[in-house]
């Protein structure tokens, strides 16, 4: 009731409604289940990973989403600069085009990361306050028109076709289709605005690679120099090489700083990318490596079939 209060007043919301709306809030076991990390030491395995996400029903799906939506995608590349292969290729990933966009009520969800976050987690005090956060933005959706109560969402409190947290919502949703209002449930124009602007927003760059692949030179090779700035690019290519990761000849020809990928497969060799400041913004939509790597490989996959 003590946070309830503060949100009303820094959202300008009605006290009581907020705290009767907290007060609604029910703890979900499940929730917790589902964010508890899995034990140290499980090896993380991008073929698996992979096969999650580039299979046939997704590809085929993209792929009729693009036909349907192709005015609509076109207009977004033009207005924010954002390809048309990364918008289908993150709605494909997130939700398969909205069949699957959670059945948690997104007030129980956050509120239960937001008072009772697992233990387990290695940075449980910071993952809480964070989902407090997501709570107070949830609540202020009623500013936008719409019911904070009856959102449903996944179970980390994600909304939408595009899956995006309450505070998203706020900052980077846009009006797409001109009715005057966002919907990022039924309006799929508002939908596929909303995520390039996301992109927009976040630097990529029109027409900039996303990534080269990369050999060792293992006379010279330097991995855990390369591996520190973990997939921020710090690297000029000229750095990149004295290390020992020699990017194809596309990259070695990029004037732009480069960043080590590495991607894990299990108790197997991993794999390598050279990542680039659009490699990077893809992982701000999802802080992972393996994810945005999917995303590159199904958008890819789809617009092959679309633009041969």
């Amino acid at each position: 009731m003590a946070l309830a209060d503060q949100i009303a007043t820094r959202q300008k919301l009605d006290r009581n409604w907020v705290r009767r709306a907290i007060g609604q809030a029910r703890y979900q076991a499940q929730v917790v289940k589902l964010m508890t990390p899995l034990p140290v030491g499980t090896p993380k395995n991008w073929r698996a990973y992979r096969e999650r996400f580039i299979e046939p029903r997704r590809i085929s799906q993209g792929i009729a989403f693009w036909r349907a939506q192709r005015e609509t995608l076109a207009r977004a590349e033009q207005a924010f600069g954002v390809p048309a292969w990364l918008i289908v290729s993150i709605l494909g990933v997130e939700t398969l085009y909205g069949q699957h966009t959670g059945n948690f009520r997104a007030l129980d969800a956050l509120a239960t990361l937001a008072f009772d976050f697992p233990m387990a987690h290695p940075r449980a005090a910071e993952r809480s306050q964070y989902f407090r956060t997501e709570l107070e933005q949830l609540l202020a959706l009623k500013h936008m028109g719409l019911d904070p109560l009856r959102l449903k969402g996944s179970f980390a409190g994600a909304l939408g076709l595009p899956q995006f947290m309450p505070s998203s919502w706020q900052r980077f949703a846009v009006d797409f289709d001109g009715d005057g209002r966002i919907d990022l449930f039924r309006s799929t124009a508002d939908v596929i605005g909303s995520v390039a602007n996301y992109f927009k927003i976040f630097n990529w760059q029109a027409g900039l690679p996303t990534h080269f692949a990369v050999q060792f030179d293992p006379s010279r090779l330097d991995l855990e120099a390369l591996l520190a700035p973990d997939i921020l690019p710090t690297f000029s290519v000229a750095n990149f090489i004295a290390r020992g990761a020699i990017p194809e000849a596309a990259g070695q020809a990029y004037p732009g700083a480069l960043a080590l990928v590495e991607l894990q497969n299990g108790e197997e060799t991993p794999s390598y990318v050279a990542g680039t400041d659009n490699f990077y913004a893809i992982t701000r939509y999802n802080w992972s490596s393996y994810y945005a790597m999917a995303v590159i490989e199904l958008g890819r996959e789809i617009e092959a079939a679309i633009r041969p």
